[in-house]
């Protein structure tokens, strides 16, 4: 069965992480995408450890199942080969710094002007617009500036960055929603339009909880470990054999987790309510670890869960990957290397719709300029 997106033609001019994360979006959802890339070194992250053979993991598991072309586009021959692409193409994606495309010939006024069905998806790190729009910025400068490291860490200590790139990760999902609710528009009788996506305001758009604590009190939260900030208990708590997570959202789930450990705190008025639980959270973690120092996190996963309170285990990158309901929903998929067998692991595709393909294995990355001839034969005929 064909993906929702089948037939929808993008020509990705982005590279490393944000604009990629988008087009992998939507060739998981049936688009046919074509990578433009640098002639001789292609998208920075084929030179990405960790290596197998000559190729990066980390590029196969953000490019796989996309066609590479490699084009100069300050040549006239592969400027004339992207024009015709161009008069194919239903989206163009770029993360160029503003101005770039512009000055290629490129920019959204010039293409819109051309073709006016064409959806122009942009991601930068500052975005098109405001005074600072042309300065560089990386994942870890957003994260920074954008306010998730300030509330990311243990208390009193230093900020520390989130694990992953969400700095890329979360405006390549912003990228791949405008992209999405643009082609809508298209398929009603509307113009293209351009998506403006910026990293900074990505992660301004992470921070409900914060935002609404600092405009309330005057004061902007500080780091808190695990534990939640406004919700309690939520958080890590100390076992015989280690850590592992409560997560009691609401008054109902906390009674439950005090019948489970046999403490009787749900009608104590220091707990009671979760504002009450929050002003306590330190006296009340120390009641809870005094229960369940005495047995290994695995009991207590298993009991909580049996009583229905929300918990888990704190489990390394292996221990996820062989997690039997995450495997259970197809996220642990096999990348094929060109001779067809299985070459690289990769996350799948989070988004399970009733009639969407989801197969166990993806198609290879592509070699830089490997479909040059196959794209030219297609443009040729069509």
């Amino acid at each position: 069965m064909p993906g929702p997106l089948d037939g929808t033609l993008i020509l990705d001019l982005t590279h490393v992480l944000a604009g990629p994360y988008a087009s992998m979006t939507l060739a998981d959802l049936g688009a046919r995408v074509i990578k433009v890339e640098r002639p001789g070194t292609g998208d920075d992250t084929r030179s990405f450890p960790p290596f197998k053979g000559r190729e990066s993991a980390y590029f196969a598991a953000i490019n796989h199942g996309k066609e590479s072309i490699a084009l100069d586009l300050k040549s006239a021959g592969d400027r004339a080969i992207f024009e015709r692409l161009l008069d194919r193409a239903d989206i163009l994606l770029e993360n160029y710094r503003p101005g770039v495309m512009e000055r290629l010939g490129y920019g959204w006024e010039a293409l819109h002007a051309r073709y006016p069905r064409l959806i122009y998806g942009a991601v930068s790190g500052f975005g098109h617009t405001g005074p600072e729009a042309e300065r560089p910025a990386y994942d870890m400068v957003v994260q920074a500036r954008g306010g998730v490291m300030s509330i990311t860490g243990e208390r009193d200590r230093e900020p520390v960055r989130v694990g992953a790139s969400i700095g890329d990760i979360v405006a390549g999902m912003f990228l791949a929603q405008g992209v999405l609710a643009a082609l809508l528009v298209v398929q009603r009788g509307g113009a293209g339009q351009k998506i403006d996506i910026s990293m900074l305001d990505s992660q301004l758009a992470l921070l409900e909880h914060a935002i609404a604590i600092t405009t309330v009190t005057g004061e902007p939260p500080r780091p808190s470990g695990a534990r939640h900030p406004s919700i309690t208990p939520f958080e890590t708590f100390h076992a015989e054999d280690g850590l592992f997570v409560i997560a009691a959202g609401n008054d109902a789930l906390f009674g439950k987790l005090c019948d489970a450990l046999q403490l009787p705190l749900a009608d104590d008025p220091r707990f009671a309510t979760n504002p009450a639980r929050c002003q306590n959270a330190r006296l009340l973690k120390r009641l809870i670890e005094s229960v369940t120092l005495d047995r290994p996190k695995a009991y207590w996963i298993d009991l909580l869960t049996r009583a229905g309170v929300p918990t888990g285990p704190i489990q390394n990158v292996a221990e996820v990957l062989e997690d039997p309901q995450i495997n259970a929903r197809n996220m642990v998929v096999d990348i094929l290397g060109r001779d067809g067998a299985p070459a690289y692991v990769a996350a799948g595709n989070p988004i399970k719709m009733s009639a969407l393909p989801d197969p166990v294995t993806r198609a290879p990355a592509p070699a830089l300029d490997e479909d040059r001839a196959a794209i030219l034969a297609w443009l040729e005929k069509s």
